[in-house]
């Protein structure tokens, strides 16, 4: 049985990732700083402590596991700071520890926009692409979550906002989970697959007005959809079309699909 560990395991991307390995059949590791409630746990899922920037609990976290999958995150402050050197821990334990592949799930053309959440997520690319262990990196396009939730934060104050020239390619976290085990389970048969690098993008490209029509449809929100310019690089990033991926359309999952599973209610 291949046995799969899901660093962060506990998170929004990494219970999709969890769920989907257990799906398959897999023997699921989640790796966290700490384990959730009994209530929150996937059934059938061992959950393990571990520390990958210290070391500890690693030994027993990733002791014979086949493959491991990163989706540590963190938004700001030092947490945010030190994920560059966590993903570098990250990978030194894999080796240590005999893992035959780590892919890492970060953002697509991170390294293109200046904004220090992208920058970060860049130079956690760049330390698995450098990696002298097979590994594969996921770039992703934004998640339905993200959008769903900055609509319902400006909803709150009677206005759903829709950056002004810009447009979403979402994707749903349980296709994005599909394509990090799909990864996961990778056979590196040649060397061509020694780093491999994969574009993730949602099913199609919408404007954020459409999209915030969409979820206000399908929430009954109050608020008005508002245009509201967005300054500076990130603004910048975004009316460039530099979160797209067109021609990587592998999530399947519309947002209007989405929300009417109730997932934003999750």
């Amino acid at each position: 049985m291949v046995v799969v560990a899901i660093a962060g395991g506990t998170g929004i991307a990494g219970r999709a990732v969890v769920a989907e390995a257990v799906r398959r059949g897999f023997v699921v590791r989640s790796v966290s700083r700490h384990v959730p409630l009994e209530a929150e746990r996937i059934a059938g899922v061992q959950y393990l402590a571990g520390d990958f920037r210290s070391g500890v609990g690693m030994a027993v976290a990733l002791g014979g596991a086949d493959v491991l999958i990163e989706t540590l995150d963190a938004k700001t402050g030092s947490a945010l700071k030190a994920l560059p050197r966590t993903s570098v821990a990250v990978l030194a334990e894999a080796s240590r520890a005999g893992i035959e592949r780590c892919v890492l799930l970060t953002i697509v053309n991170a390294a293109e926009c200046s904004m220090g959440y992208y920058q970060v997520q860049a130079a956690r690319a760049r330390s698995y692409e450098a990696a002298g262990m097979p590994t594969s990196v996921v770039y992703a396009t934004q998640f339905h979550n993200l959008l769903a939730g900055l609509f319902s934060a400006g909803s709150k104050v009677g206005l759903i906002p829709a950056f002004t020239g810009v447009s979403f390619q979402p994707i749903a976290t349980a296709d994005v989970a599909r394509i990090l085990v799909d990864e996961a389970a990778w056979a590196s048969t040649d060397s061509a697959s020694f780093h491999r690098s994969v574009r993730a993008g949602g099913p199609s490209v919408w404007s954020m007005k459409a999209l915030a029509e969409q979820w206000k449809s399908a929430t009954s929100a109050r608020g008005l959809v508002t245009p509201v310019p967005l300054p500076g690089a990130f603004g910048t990033f975004l009316r460039a079309g530099k979160n797209l991926a067109p021609g990587a359309e592998l999530g399947a999952i519309e947002f209007s699909d989405w929300l009417e599973a109730g997932s934003f209610r999750v």
